[in-house]
Parts: C-alpha cells; sequence; structure tokens
C-alpha cells in the first residue's frame, strides 16, 4: 500500500466513535423517548468530550419488538425519533463541528410488518416469498406441525428459532424473535435490494456502518439440527454452527464492499458473534482483501459466559483473563494486518463499570477511569458508548424483572427462569442473579444529564420509557463537567485520555503493544512503543486492595505523566517498585526514546 493510500485511509482509524441509543439519549419533545432533535441538542457536548464520529443505533420505522432492530422500512426515520428531516439536520450540524455520523446496518432480518415480508407471507405464490426462509414443518405422531429443525430462539432459547404460518402451513427462519423474520440471502434480489438500502444513506451523508449480526446472513443450506448442548431436557438448542461465518458469507461481504463500499471510502465495523477462529476474522479484515475495516472482537464482553453456553449465564473470570483476551488481540492484529475495535460496553451488554471494577460509591470512579485509561492507550478504532464516559453502572438490583427490565431478552429470560425454577427458591435466586448482572437492560437507562427531575433526559412530569437511574443525582453530565476534586471526574479523565490519544496517535492508535511483567491476579500492565513519541508503560490495578508491582528489569520510567488517583502528575517515585491504590492505573513515560 503506497504511502497516500495509507494516509487517505488513516481517519476512520484514527476516529473516535460515540454510540448514540437513541431512545434513551435526550428526549427533545417530551414524550417520554430520546429523539434526532435530542442528539443534535448534545453535539456540542459531544464534539468537547473529543468524538469524531456519533454513531446512532437504528431509528428507521420499526413496530419496536427490539427496540429498533426489526425494521419496517429501511430508508424512513420513525416517528418516535423525529423524521428524515430531522436526520438531514443532525447531519449539517455534525459538519459544521468536523464530526460524522455513522449509521446502523440491520440486514439479516427485518420486521414482520416491513413490506417485503407482508409480501412474502401472503401466499407461497408470492414472488417475495423466496425472499425469506421458509420450510415445511415437520409432523408429531398427531399430525401437529412442528420445526423443520430444533435451532433455538437467540433472545429465547427456550423456543424455536422458527414461527409458523397458519395460513400458508409452513414455518419461516427468525433467529431473534417471531417479529424478526430471516432474509433470503441466496436470493439476488434480496442482496440487490440491501445494496440500495446502503446506497441511499451513504449518498446522503452517512460515513459508513455499524453492521448488526452481519455474519449470520448465510445458512448451511441443509438447516440440519443443532447438537444438544443445552442438555437432554431442552428442546431447542443453539445452532450457531449452521449459521455463523456461513458457507456464503465472505462471497456475500466482498459484493457489498466491491458493488457499495469502496466508492465511497465508508467506515465499516462488523457485529459478529460467535465467531472465534483467527484466520477467519483476519480474513474478514486484513488491509486490502478483507471485506469489513475492523469487527466487534466479542471476547472481552463473552468474559463472564459459562464456555459453549448462551450469553444469559455467569462464571468467575480473572485479571489474567483479561490480561490474556486485550494482549492477544493487540498482537494478532498488528501481526497479521488486521485492524482492532477497542471497546468494553455497548447497547447489548452491562456497563463496565459494574462489570469489571467496583461500582460502589467509594471506587466507582477509579473503576471508570481505569478502563478509560486502558482503552485510550490500546492500539485500533476507539468506541465508546453513551453515559459510559460518565461512569453510569448498573441499575439496582431491587429492581422489578417483572415491571422495571424492558428488554425483550430478559423478559424471554425470566419468563423462562419463572417457568423452570418457580418451586425452586435457591435455583430462581441462581437466575435472578444472573438476570442481574448481564441483563441489556443496565446499559439502556436514559442518559444522566443533570440532577433534576428525569435526570434531564425530559421534562418533570415525563414518564420516560424506561426507568431512570436511582443515582442520578451524584452521578451526571453537568456534575462531572464542573467537578472541581482532588481527582478528575470520569468525564474530565475520558476527555484527557482521548485528547492524549490525539496528540500521541503513533503510540496509543499505531504504536508497538508488548505486556510486561508476570501473569498476575490484580495486575494488568503493558508498554506501548511509537514511531517518535518513545516508550510509554501503563499499570492498571484491577483490583479492590493496594498492590506493589515489581517494574521488570527492561523498564525504566523517567516520569509519571497521569494517573487516575490525581489531576496532575502521580507522585510516586521512580523505583523498581510501583505502589498502586485500589482501582489505580498510571501512565509512566519510558528512559532511553524521544
Amino acid at each position: 500500500m503506497s504511502e497516500s493510500e495509507s494516509q487517505s485511509e488513516s481517519w476512520w482509524r484514527e476516529a473516535v466513535v460515540y454510540q448514540v441509543y437513541p431512545s434513551s439519549f435526550k428526549d427533545s419533545n417530551n414524550d417520554g423517548w430520546g429523539d434526532i432533535k435530542g442528539i443534535t441538542s448534545k453535539l456540542d457536548y459531544l464534539k468537547d468530550l473529543g468524538i469524531d464520529i456519533v454513531w446512532v443505533s437504528p431509528m428507521y420505522k420499526s413496530p419496536q419488538a427490539d427496540m429498533g432492530y426489526d425494521i419496517s422500512d429501511y430508508k424512513a426515520i420513525d416517528p418516535l425519533y423525529g423524521t428524515n428531516e430531522d436526520l438531514d439536520h443532525l447531519q449539517s450540524e455534525l459538519k459544521k463541528r468536523g464530526m460524522k455520523l455513522m449509521m446502523d446496518l440491520v440486514v439479516n432480518h427485518t420486521s414482520d410488518q416491513h413490506a417485503w415480508f407482508l409480501e412474502s407471507r401472503s401466499s407461497r405464490s408470492n414472488p417475495k416469498r423466496s425472499w425469506y426462509i421458509w420450510k415445511d414443518p415437520k409432523r408429531d405422531g398427531d399430525g401437529k406441525p412442528q420445526p423443520p429443525n430444533n435451532w433455538s430462539q437467540i433472545l429465547g432459547e427456550a423456543n424455536s428459532a422458527w414461527t409458523y404460518d397458519e395460513k400458508t402451513d409452513q414455518y419461516y427462519l427468525s433467529l431473534f424473535t417471531p417479529e424478526q423474520p430471516d432474509l433470503n440471502w441466496e436470493n439476488t434480489d434480496v442482496r440487490a435490494a440491501v445494496h440500495d438500502v446502503m446506497n441511499f444513506w451513504l449518498d446522503k451523508g452517512a460515513c459508513g456502518y455499524r453492521m448488526d449480526v452481519i455474519n449470520l446472513i448465510s445458512k448451511d443450506q441443509r438447516f440440519p439440527d443443532a447438537e444438544p448442548v443445552l442438555g437432554p431436557d431442552r428442546k431447542y438448542h443453539p445452532g450457531g454452527k449452521y449459521f455463523v461465518n456461513g458457507p456464503r458469507m465472505h462471497e456475500y461481504l466482498q459484493e457489498i464492499k466491491h458493488k457499495v463500499l469502496e466508492k465511497y471510502g465508508a467506515i465499516t465495523v462488523g457485529e459478529m458473534p460467535g465467531v472465534l477462529d483467527v484466520d477467519e476474522i483476519i480474513r474478514t479484515v486484513k488491509r486490502g482483501s478483507g471485506e469489513l475495516n475492523m469487527i466487534f472482537i466479542f471476547d472481552i464482553v463473552d468474559i463472564d459466559n459459562v464456555p459453549g453456553k448462551v450469553r444469559m449465564t455467569l462464571r468467575d473470570w480473572s485479571v489474567k483473563d483479561l490480561r490474556s483476551i486485550v494482549s492477544k488481540w493487540q498482537r494478532v492484529m498488528s501481526e497479521r494486518d488486521g485492524w482492532n475495535s477497542v471497546f468494553c460496553e455497548n447497547h447489548d451488554n452491562p456497563r463496565s463499570v459494574s462489570r469489571y471494577t467496583d461500582d460502589s460509591d467509594e471506587y466507582r470512579t477509579y473503576g471508570a477511569t481505569l478502563l478509560a485509561l486502558m482503552q485510550t492507550t490500546l492500539n485500533g478504532t476507539l468506541y465508546v458508548y453513551q453515559g459510559e464516559e460518565l461512569g453510569m453502572r448498573n441499575f439496582p438490583k431491587s429492581w422489578d424483572p417483572l415491571e422495571d427490565y424492558k428488554d425483550i431478552e430478559a423478559v424471554n429470560f425470566w419468563k423462562k427462569s419463572l417457568d423452570l425454577y418457580g418451586d425452586d427458591p435457591e435455583e430462581l435466586a441462581k437466575q435472578r442473579k444472573v438476570l442481574e448482572r448481564k441483563a441489556r437492560d443496565h446499559a439502556r437507562t436514559p442518559m444522566q444529564w443533570n440532577a433534576g427531575p428525569n435526570a434531564g433526559f425530559t421534562d418533570e412530569g415525563v414518564k420516560p420509557w424506561m426507568r431512570v437511574n436511582d443515582d442520578y443525582r451524584q452521578v451526571n453530565a453537568e456534575k462531572q463537567l464542573s467537578d472541581n476534586s482532588q481527582a478528575l471526574s470520569a468525564w474530565q479523565f475520558w476527555q484527557r485520555g482521548l485528547a492524549s490519544r490525539k496528540s500521541h496517535k503513533d503510540v496509543f492508535t499505531y504504536g508497538h503493544f508488548e505486556d510486561v511483567g508476570p501473569d498476575s491476579d490484580e495486575i494488568f500492565a503493558y508498554v506501548r512503543t511509537g514511531r517518535t513519541s518513545g516508550k510509554w508503560l501503563i499499570v492498571l490495578n484491577f483490583s479492590g486492595k493496594e498492590v506493589d508491582w515489581q517494574m521488570p528489569d527492561e523498564i525504566e520510567v523517567q516520569g509519571w505523566m497521569a494517573g487516575n488517583y490525581t489531576t496532575g502528575k502521580p507522585d510516586k517515585p521512580l523505583t523498581k517498585s510501583v505502589r498502586l491504590h485500589p482501582w489505580e492505573g498510571v501512565l509512566g513515560k519510558c528512559v532511553g526514546q524521544s
């Protein structure tokens, strides 16, 4: 690749992307639901933080069975969020600030209310019948229809991934929910329609796409039964083996690349759950030949999943696990000419400060800034999820699963738990713990702008679509922007970290990564080295206790430059033994290079 080609691509490598979950970001018209005008009203806040790209989760017309991931019209904004003209205005205001808009592409499935599907289900002979995946039923001993295979629903594994249509006496594949029928990508007309949708928004000024579950678009056309991994007592089982990175996925993505993406120079990041094969990932993101700029590698957000089981499970993890995951992908992408996405949070996972650190009042800020220091010093394109910059945390355990949880995955999980364990208080309590720790709802509470009514998300007297976290008077943007205490607030720390990342991009965005020191139950330490900015040491104490860390002999620090316990430079000795407070992280400049 020539130097000019490399420079032309650098914009998306160096960009900081901020994910907006629109229903929860800012309500401008007091209907309790966030909207596009609300996003526009907060662009200066995002610009001041250091954001370059605003990625907005789906805002398209939708019945909202899965919070907009069930799309009924790809070219229209849902009235809940505003109008197409509102989006045009958002784009204009972003451009004034030197920022860009990234859209969410959801084309593994549509809504069951999309015109394509309404035609498809109208009769077996309709021309759009083959736009979706229809199969004849199996029959039980009484002749009653049964699903074509035993695949389980992704957002409710107690249910079948197939939905029966009585009118036409066939099942359609609906991997996520019955309201989200899967498109049949084997059909060339379907692929052409997807390309048309992509061109539509790119022509209107979008800079690229986050591609929802894009590695599920190709299915094994045999549609065999899945192995009974959930146990012999379960009727349905995960069928990912037959649709995760399916047989024609790369063909379809190459087609998108050549027919759509290349002419725009668009940024692309693929959501690709369930893929573990390094060669397969590199094939997708390798510079030049790969189909996408990068993907979200979920190892870090799957760290507390039981291996081989579904997401709503829970296991203990260690700092060694975290170090292993981060170090692996920092090395792999550098050595094999790929590119990382750097993230700890999104709309499908609980809050990072609650998951990886201590979210108590005493340590929440330190935990949030520890994670910020890690993310702002890792190689790749950085993604920040709304509220992460404030250290927003999971809502309290006291919230009622039947009243306060809104997400369809959580609703299905708790329904299944009550059905299976309603007479077993001990086991039900274990399931409740999983819900409290892992529910996607934690990331979807309204953004906490100030200490006023409804946290400033909407006006007083308006009921938000989802309950505001109880801690909004203590944890909010207004308070953190004006914080003058001894240590920086989470927002101030993120702002400083993003500025440092951009001013030292040769180190933190592009530089060499090496983890240092022995495996530890408390410490994750690594060195970043750049072409012009020299060598830097990052030491992170992922524990709630003081730790004396022994610096390796080959490393000598000439000065501690930043940390999360002070606004200035940390007052620490330049000795081989470094004492770290609970959840403390420090950044040091090493001797020997410019």
